[in-house]
């Protein structure tokens, strides 16, 4: 499933795939798997992405932090 929040927060802010990857000391492909929902972030690079994007993880990971 992708990860549409994380989507749109690198598109709002006008990045690449690349770019955030540089960014963030992260591979564009690993970057581009997270994005797509196939792979699962470790809690680093999870806390990375909030900082980055200003975001809480539960909006930018709404299917790793899901209420049940």
């Amino acid at each position: 499933m992708k990860r549409y929040p994380l989507i749109a927060c690198r598109v709002a802010i006008e990045k690449t795939q690349a770019q955030v990857a540089q960014d963030l000391q992260l591979s564009e492909v690993y970057v581009r798997k997270i994005e797509a929902g196939d792979k699962k972030p470790g809690r680093e690079t999870i806390i990375k992405f909030a900082r980055y994007y200003q975001k809480s993880v539960t909006e930018l990971f709404p299917d790793l932090f899901a209420e049940e």
